[in-house]
């Protein structure tokens, strides 16, 4: 019979675990810029819902779910259920192409604005580890010098 687990032994779960980030980016490790875009992104109602929707807007069962509405829809008004079927549903599909183009756009957007803020984080990362290297490359060339002349005396070059 196994006891309980004393809370040394529990899991330390962190904040990111309990947020309402997708669960790839919880479980999978990312660099900073996409932990800090997705928890701006989970933070906002608005951004979740247009990331739901495009989410579902680009998957097969939004195509399957469209084959069905529109199949039923010209099926019925073609045995004359309803008066002006191609009218309305040429607008309901027009109204639904600017929403979904909005939100491609709204994706768009998303995704340059993320792109930019890794290319940032690159570009001072990249930044730092050249200042890094290079102070390293002057150490060694000090370190060298000063060797070379411990090991070398001048009367002897």
């Amino acid at each position: 019979m196994t006891s309980a687990p004393t809370p040394a032994e529990q899991p330390v779960h962190s904040k990111r675990h309990h947020s309402t980030l997708p669960s790839n980016i919880v479980k999978e490790n990312h660099t900073p810029v996409v932990l800090q875009e997705a928890e701006r992104r989970a933070a906002s109602v608005q951004l979740r819902i247009a990331d739901a929707i495009t989410t579902f807007a680009g998957s097969m069962r939004f195509v399957y779910v469209h084959i069905i509405i529109f199949g039923v829809w010209v099926v019925t008004g073609l045995f004359g259920l309803d008066k002006a079927p191609f009218e309305l549903l040429t607008l309901i599909v027009s109204l639904e192409a600017i929403f979904l183009s909005t939100f491609v756009m709204i994706a768009q957007n998303r995704q340059a604005s993320f792109a930019q803020a890794k290319a940032d984080h690159d570009f001072v990362s990249q930044e730092k580890e050249l200042m890094t290297n290079t102070e390293l490359t002057k150490e060694i060339h000090r370190l060298t010098t000063e060797l070379h002349g411990r090991l070398m005396p001048e009367g002897n070059k």
